[in-house]
């Protein structure tokens, strides 16, 4: 997946590239809309979702993006009907068993974050050889939210810190911020920077709740099977073009 050309983002105010963001996360939502506008089933949209994540994976990369995080399946989609979601796994298999090798040798990492129990055990054995096979990987780091749930992640957390208390291992008031950002799947990985979200919908829809803090939200009506690297330059010149300030006040 060779990087393509990207068109200049510049600062507003110096007309130079400004800093970041280092860190992308993506909502990717529009798969169904985007198959029924063409009256095809809604695999299809998975499909062309896929293609999309190559893309934007290259775009990454192009960008200087160190961390890719893209919200693959949540915990609520397992309420789906369940030939989709087994449309969906087999998807993810394939992606697993073709893209890895393409991924390693351009110098991605990949990770996955999620309950892994609820996967079919031959996903969970191809996501851990993907992981290992990558790990040593730099360029970018891609990890893929599967069967996750901010809010049931940051229950796991709170329950590991309860144990500690509960076993002697941990005192109480010892518990702070970092300590439980710790705990989290996100573990090693900075708080996103930038937020993206396809198809017009504005909300987080329970992703990285914790993590999103301080993170800018750029909502984009385009649908995620048509999301490419002339989008992903879009939403990093917004995000470049804004004042961050983390609860300060700057004159």
């Amino acid at each position: 997946m060779p990087a393509q050309p990207l068109p200049s983002l510049q600062g507003h105010a110096t007309g130079e590239v400004s800093p970041g963001p280092n860190h992308v996360a993506i909502i990717m939502d529009g798969n169904g809309r985007w198959a029924k506008a063409r009256s095809l089933p809604r695999g299809a949209g998975h499909k062309r979702g896929a293609d999309a994540v190559r893309r934007v994976v290259t775009a990454s990369v192009g960008l200087g993006v160190s961390y890719l995080t893209l919200f693959g399946f949540s915990s609520e989609n397992w309420q789906r009907p369940p030939a989709e979601v087994r449309d969906l796994m087999g998807l993810l298999r394939y992606y697993l068993e073709r893209e890895v090798a393409e991924l390693s040798r351009e110098g991605v990492r990949f990770r996955v974050i999620g309950d892994r129990a609820r996967l079919p055990a031959e996903t969970v054995a191809l996501i851990e050889a993907a992981e290992s096979s990558t790990a040593h990987n730099t360029r970018l780091q891609l990890t893929i939210a599967l069967s996750y749930g901010s809010r049931q992640e940051m229950v796991a957390a709170a329950k590991s810190l309860a144990k500690d208390c509960a076993e002697g291992r941990l005192a109480p008031d010892a518990i702070d911020e970092t300590m439980f950002a710790k705990r989290l799947f996100t573990d090693g990985i900075p708080d996103p920077d930038l937020l993206i979200r396809t198809s017009g919908e504005q909300r987080i829809s329970n992703f990285l709740l914790w993590q999103l803090a301080y993170t800018e939200l750029v909502f984009t009506e385009t649908l995620w099977p048509d999301f490419g690297q002339d989008d992903l330059a879009a939403a990093i010149e917004t995000f470049r073009n804004r004042d961050r300030r983390y609860g300060a006040v700057t004159t």
